[in-house]
């Protein structure tokens, strides 16, 4: 299985999520972090993502008669390479598209079913804004939104992080126009709920 064959699964995608960190997880960690799938899956996921190298075993040890391992991820397999998305199909980004909301339905379902969920609190945003850019504009925002979000990439789990998805979507939704139109609305338009 390739990378995109690995990673283009909801469950090995919220398995690569809850690995990120540098953390060192056992399968049975995995299941206590994604509650809403069986452990029978989440075991079958894991054994291909080892399988794929997208996971290592960082330790193995003896428990009561059975190995336990401890993985970790391999980060410079736990992603598509720009390479990679190039060569693939429209029906292809469709289902890795299709993969990605799924996780994030997941994930904030999760999070929405604990009993410490405060989305005010949390600041928990999911806001959506139409935006015209030139093209020098849209590589302006998308390198500055790279510099936001690049240096947390490495932050390893402490007793001050939470871990939080980000997910930035990005795709154009109308061509631009033959003339300027007259239109002064808002340049965004946002979703329902709180957040930034």
């Amino acid at each position: 299985m390739d990378a995109f064959e690995l990673l283009a699964h909801p469950v090995r995608l919220r398995v690569v999520h809850a690995m990120r960190g540098g953390r060192e997880l056992t399968t049975a960690d995995l299941c206590d972090r994604i509650q809403d799938v069986s452990k029978a899956t989440v075991y079958r996921h894991v054994d291909l993502l080892a399988a794929g190298g997208v996971l290592e075993v960082a330790l193995e040890r003896r428990v009561r008669g059975a190995v336990e391992r401890r993985y970790r991820l391999r980060r410079d397999r736990a992603g598509i390479n720009m390479d990679t998305a190039s060569s693939l199909s429209l029906d292809d980004h469709r289902s890795a598209f299709a993969t990605a909301l799924a996780v994030l339905t997941a994930e904030f379902t999760a999070y929405l079913n604990r009993d410490t969920a405060d989305l005010v609190a949390d600041q928990v945003g999911y806001r959506q804004h139409a935006v015209w850019l030139s093209p020098g504009e849209l590589h302006g925002m998308i390198d500055g939104m790279r510099e936001a979000i690049a240096p947390h990439l490495a932050n390893e789990p402490s007793p001050d992080r939470t871990q939080y998805l980000v997910s930035p979507i990005l795709f154009p939704v109308e061509a631009p126009p033959t003339e300027t139109g007259t239109d002064n609305t808002a340049a965004g338009s946002q979703g329902p709920g709180p957040g930034r």
